[in-house]
């Protein structure tokens, strides 16, 4: 009696307890992103097709990876998706955030509607839905021939117009930043905007004096977050355009998958495992630089 009782208080102990709800995730992580990563550090400086085991070639992967035109390639169209796209969505997401940020009785069915694409926009379904109304008889072409009687069907997955087909579509998914954006607006001081008023200062400057300065940090946070999501972006690229045409659209993780996944010939799963790491660094770097310069533009109470 005294053993159940002493286990029942121990297990009862907020740090015990913490342990056992922790151990869910903590046995998640590795299983399956700890071990996989560090499996996928040996396998790079491997000759490794899955089949066969994996031969140890140092770092022959990754000087071939930087002679690799196909990389360069798939890194350039990445680089400018997540470049362009990002500073588009947050935006996007800001200025929708503004024009809810008044309580009204249909505000919460409005912000439940734009927060919606953000739910299902990277599912397959609405991957190949957007496909769908891109295409040559598709509903944007269809509407736009209504609008402009003589225009002929525009073939938006040309080699200079498929990437902004799905930088379009990431644009489209700007719920998560939106309310980000919406629960720092709540936080600003409306003592602020009332002092701005008593100087005379217009709706237009009390946004760039007042409401932008103070929603940096949060600018900041949805530009790291969502430039991250840029660069790991694959659904869109595989599903609506499978990195086509002339891979114009051939994101990084695409050409990732292709090598580790082909679908003719041997796996490269060692040199893809090398790509996969790269990305990383890649991803470090241009996080660390967002880091670097936050200090000359976030605001810091």
């Amino acid at each position: 009696m005294n053993n159940k009782k002493s286990l029942r208080q121990a297990l009862g102990e907020e740090h015990v307890a913490g342990y056992i709800f922790s151990l869910p995730f903590i046995f998640g992580f590795l299983m399956f992103m700890l071990i996989p990563m560090v499996m996928s550090l040996y396998f790079s400086f491997c000759k490794y097709d899955i089949q066969n085991p994996a031969a140890f070639i140092g770092f022959k992967n990754y000087i071939d990876i930087f002679h690799d035109k196909s990389f360069w390639k798939a890194l350039r169209v990445t680089v400018y998706y997540a470049f362009v796209g990002t500073p588009l969505k947050v935006i996007f997401a800001l200025i929708v955030a503004l024009i809810l940020a008044r309580d009204t009785k249909l505000t919460g069915f409005y912000r439940a509607a734009y927060y919606l694409p953000s739910i299902i926009g990277g599912s397959v379904a609405v991957a190949i839905l957007w496909r769908r109304m891109f295409e040559p008889t598709g509903t944007i072409n269809a509407l736009l021939s209504i609008l402009f009687p003589g225009m002929t069907n525009f073939n938006w997955f040309s080699e200079k117009s498929a990437i902004w087909v799905l930088i379009v579509l990431t644009v489209w998914q700007f719920g998560s930043s939106m309310l980000i954006f919406l629960s720092a607006l709540k936080q600003i001081n409306r003592e602020l905007y009332e002092a701005a008023m008593v100087d005379g200062a217009n709706k237009w400057k009390q946004f760039w004096k007042v409401t932008l300065p103070l929603l940096t940090p949060t600018v900041f946070f949805n530009l790291v977050q969502q430039t991250i999501n840029s660069f790991l972006a694959f659904t869109q690229s595989k599903l609506i355009t499978d990195g086509q045409p002339k891979d114009s659209t051939l994101f990084y993780t695409l050409y990732v998958y292709r090598k580790a996944f082909p679908s003719m010939g041997k796996s490269q799963m060692g040199y893809a495992s090398a790509l996969a790491w790269i990305m990383l660094v890649i991803i470090s770097t241009v996080t660390a630089l967002l880091f670097w310069s936050r200090s000359k533009w976030v605001y810091e109470e």
